[in-house]
């Protein structure tokens, strides 16, 4: 066997802890009342409705507009590409043609404390038209959440729209490698970039404001012309902040301006302590499989429990947003029991190991010669089990993602509901395979290292 550092042992254990612990807690300070999240926590996902509830509304075409279908399903579909790309995947929207009305429930996020279904509702049902306008003259300021100055409602020569968001073809969230400030990097269409080609040709020197609505979002100065389609939109914005923007960018304007006729709060459909019963029933059911795992396979148990905290860590850490690139995501009861399933399937994972090296003892080989045949002779039963999940769960999401293939079969309810199974269900095994399976075994060969615990007792083999 190819023997492994010593040392290789702590560091991926404390590696392992550590990013468990920052993915399950999250990082964060406050400057006074306002807290800044670095990395974000089990705290900041979004519940779905059958677990914290959510917001109801009924939509209408404002002004009385006599909506078509086409137009209607053109605001569902603009309604729903929001919604996912926020991360909101447990939702219900249906169109009523005969009586032009858009009806949709969703939950509500992370951080909502007052529960105002009004306030839920503006995101997803704003216009959302990006304009660019000569100057930056406007008629009023107001202070948002995080204490920054908002300008609204262009005036004189900044009521003249130059450009409109149509022209767009693409918008990214993007960080500024020279400044490190979140961008929106703009990707014009042809007839665009010709129009935005000419406007910086006539007002270089000038200030051409960027608005989305009636808010201002920037107001930079050209300082040179820009040609070739490519532009940026900058700001004192956030990481959410430009993946929002971004995202209603992409989704575009609604065809028109809906109207909110009635609206409610839905309570969750498991009870208001539903979560906490569950988070004591995680920890509970956690201790039990740790004291089984060590009390039945020893050392390779002890290091399947840092293994399958680990799991826990990455599985999370692949809904709350932890990473970048991979969108937040609304947590459901079919997603906890995705992640339930996928711990399962890891701590298989571990006992078959365990039992291989156990049998290779039991055979009267060598402590090294037991590990490197056990954890070899086990990998490829673990890799059968766990590609058949894999694929039931690519299933899942092709057929109950946001591509909605059967939902005219089985409803959006469904189709939202058995995709966050499919999704935690896959997050859970692709995290298997990186802590159970691989970093799982480096800690175990390293292990192996250390003189006072080469004893195969210790590895599951008789105690003389």
């Amino acid at each position: 066997m190819k023997r492994i550092p010593k040392p290789t042992f702590f560091i991926v254990a404390l590696l392992i802890l550590a990013f468990s612990a920052s993915a399950i807690f999250g990082v964060s300070y406050y400057t006074g009342d306002v807290e800044h999240k670095i990395v974000k926590g089990i705290s900041d996902i979004r519940w779905g409705i059958d677990i914290r509830g959510g917001a109801g509304a009924t939509f209408t075409p404002a002004g009385g507009v006599d909506a078509t279908e086409q137009e209607l399903e053109s605001a569902k579909s603009i309604i729903e590409t929001r919604m996912v790309a926020s991360g909101i995947t447990d939702y219900e929207l249906y169109t009523d043609v005969n009586t032009d009305k858009i009806i949709v429930r969703f939950p509500w996020k992370s951080d909502e404390t007052e529960y105002d279904p009004i306030k839920a509702i503006e995101e997803i049902s704003a216009t959302a038209k990006l304009t660019f306008r000569p100057g930056n003259s406007y008629e009023k300021t107001d202070i948002d959440a995080n204490g920054d100055m908002v300008y609204r409602t262009p005036t004189g020569e900044t009521e003249e729209i130059l450009m409109d968001g149509s022209m767009v073809e693409s918008a990214k969230a993007l960080v500024n490698s020279e400044t490190g400030e979140y961008i929106v990097s703009l990707k014009l269409k042809p007839e665009g970039a010709k129009t935005f080609e000419e406007i910086t040709t006539e007002y270089l020197n000038q200030v051409v404001s960027i608005w989305m609505d009636d808010i201002m979002l920037s107001s930079p100065k050209v300082d040179s012309v820009i040609s070739g389609g490519d532009c940026q939109i900058t700001g004192t914005f956030t990481a959410e902040e430009a993946s929002k923007l971004a995202t209603q960018i992409n989704a575009g304007a609604l065809p028109f301006e809906l109207e909110t006729i009635s609206y409610d709060n839905i309570s969750p459909t498991l009870g208001a302590n539903s979560l906490t019963a569950m988070a004591y029933a995680a920890v509970i059911a956690f201790i039990i499989i740790a004291i089984f795992m060590i009390v039945f396979f020893r050392l390779p148990g002890f290091i399947a429990v840092i293994a399958l905290i680990g799991q826990m860590g990455l599985s999370i850490a692949a809904i709350s947003m932890y990473f970048p690139v991979l969108n937040s995501f609304t947590m459901t009861l079919p997603g906890i029991a995705g992640i339930i399933l996928s711990i399962g399937m890891g701590v298989d994972a571990n006992i078959i190991t365990a039992e291989r090296i156990k049998e290779e003892l039991k055979s009267g080989k060598t402590l090294d010669a037991a590990i490197n045949n056990g954890t070899k002779n086990s990998l490829s039963a673990i890799i059968d089990g766990n590609m058949t999940i894999v694929i039931v769960s690519i299933i899942l999401l092709l057929v109950f993602g946001p591509s909605n293939i059967l939902s005219w079969m089985f409803g959006p309810s469904t189709t939202g509901t058995i995709y966050a199974f499919g999704y935690t269900l896959l997050m859970g095994v692709i995290s298997n395979f990186i802590m159970g399976v691989a970093l799982s075994r480096i800690m175990l060969k390293s292990v192996a290292g250390f003189k006072f615990l080469r004893k195969k007792w210790l590895f599951g083999g008789a105690e003389k």
